[in-house]
């Protein structure tokens, strides 16, 4: 089998039978991740040393009998949480200490039986959608020129079937969006944030990044689960059984409008052409889908930004130099310390509301259709020194959708909707109700049966040139 190119499942059933080792399959992802460094930059680090031990366990523990579902399978996860040993720099410029203990989610990946092959770039503590900054600019593997998207842009490059990333406005879905992947972004507390009792305020969390529906839903069901200190619990589920179930006909709003941004831009077209396509899909698979838009308002906005940045003060507080720091997370630092005492309150007191007042959307509705993004992807480059007040405009240009399901805290997932004429990867996302995970894959599987994007992969451009980025 063509290892590499396969799927998260197909990898597990390849391992499972024997007819590759763990060493064989982590070895081989490790020289890929090597080879692609100086191009796509997707990684932070490589955990050569300690993946080819874990893998060689692996196969001692699948030769004695054991069993488990990702036993020996090579993945990744972003630098934002802690593996013990390594550093979680989070896209940040010191001296950061190893990590003693594993986040909650990579002590489930690793009961799993995953093998973390390395953790991947993230620009500084997550604030945007560009993947660059301290460690150099992370690549599209669709065009060299062009970001992938953040903030767990390292985790949506082609050298592993699935990666764990994050998501605070859009962190898992945007990337998933520009490089032809399927992101999940799951119900708040789904997956632990521990050892953080909830993320950035309640606005981010962790999810899977991956090729098809089943890879990304097998991932999200091994790494689900609250630990005692999570300050989010929802009810448990599991959504691996939802793929190629039928979920029944739909209602389904299609909702190009943007959420509240104080710098609106078109949408465009080319995206809005694939959302009236996939519309148009939706509606042979047997569902009803008309335009439509949630009435997001201006007191949504306002409720993210305390917290957002109220989350980038409390990070900055912990960094071994905050001195380091770009300018513009020292200023939002700035300002996050000035909105964490009442208006932070404020903006968490007035969560129900929204929450009912959104919810009643979904008296009508099953699901929203939406872009993901507003544009494909720009080029790498489209943030580099510039201020916050210019840096915060391109951001909205590009990417005002996502952030109203963050504040929500419910689930979404970024489906691939093909390609612009210049051959960019498009995404839309379908946005749905507390806790409806299984509905979304269900639906998110039989677009996949349809539309079959995870058959188009990108040339490996990164294996052919030898440039640093």
């Amino acid at each position: 089998m063509d290892f590499h190119r396969s799927t998260l499942v197909a990898q597990a059933a390849a391992l499972a039978s024997g007819r590759i080792t763990s060493v064989q399959a982590v070895t081989e992802s490790l020289d890929r991740i090597d080879k692609s460094q100086p191009t796509l930059n997707a990684f932070r680090l490589v955990r050569r040393d300690a993946a080819l031990a874990e893998a060689a366990e692996a196969d001692r523990l699948r030769a004695a009998g054991t069993t488990a579902p990702l036993l020996g399978v090579p993945v990744a996860v972003k630098d934002d949480v802690d593996v013990t040993g390594e550093p979680t720099a989070f896209g940040c410029a010191g001296n950061f200490p190893p990590a003693t203990t594993d986040s909650e989610v990579v002590r489930r990946l690793r009961a799993a039986g995953a093998v973390i092959v390395g953790k991947t770039n993230s620009p500084e503590l997550g604030q945007w959608p560009f993947t660059g900054g301290t460690f150099g600019h992370t690549r599209n593997p669709w065009d060299r020129e062009r970001t992938p998207g953040g903030s767990s842009g390292g985790s949506s490059a082609e050298l592993v079937s699935a990666a764990l990333g994050s998501d605070g406005a859009g962190s898992v879905r945007i990337p998933a969006s520009w490089t032809n992947l399927v992101g999940i972004k799951p119900q708040r507390g789904r997956i632990s944030s521990w050892p953080e009792p909830e993320a950035f305020n309640g606005i981010t969390v962790i999810g899977p990044l991956a090729r098809t529906v089943a890879d990304a839903a097998l991932l999200l069901d091994v790494v689900s689960g609250s630990h005692d200190g999570d300050l989010h619990r929802p009810k448990p589920l599991t959504v691996s059984d939802a793929v190629g179930r039928n979920p029944g006909s739909l209602r389904i709003a299609l909702s190009l409008r943007k959420p509240f941004i104080p710098t609106p831009a078109p949408l465009d077209p080319e995206i809005a052409a694939a959302a009236y396509e996939m519309a148009a899909v939706l509606r042979l698979l047997g569902h009803r889908v008309v335009v439509d838009d949630p009435a997001y308002g201006m007191l949504l906005g306002l409720n993210f930004l305390p917290r957002s940045l109220a989350g980038v003060a409390a990070w900055v507080d912990r960094l071994p130099d905050p001195s380091l720091a770009d300018p513009r997370t020292r200023a939002n630092a700035r300002s996050g310390r000035a909105l964490a005492g009442a208006p932070l309150r404020a903006a968490r007191a007035a969560e129900p509301r929204i929450g009912r007042r959104i919810g009643r959307f979904f008296d009508e509705y099953d699901i929203v259709l939406a872009p993901t993004t507003a544009t494909p992807p720009p080029r790498i480059e489209a943030i580099d020194g510039i201020s916050n007040a210019d840096t915060d405009r391109v951001i909205t240009e590009h990417c005002p959708y996502t952030w109203p399901w963050n504040v929500l805290g419910w689930p979404s997932v970024n489906v691939p909707a093909g390609f612009t004429t210049a051959g960019l990867p498009i995404g839309l996302q379908l946005m749905g109700h507390e806790s409806s995970e299984p509905l979304l894959v269900s639906v998110a599987a039989q677009l996949e049966n349809v539309l079959q994007w995870h058959r188009k992969r990108p040339d490996p451009w990164w294996t052919q040139v030898s440039e640093t980025s």
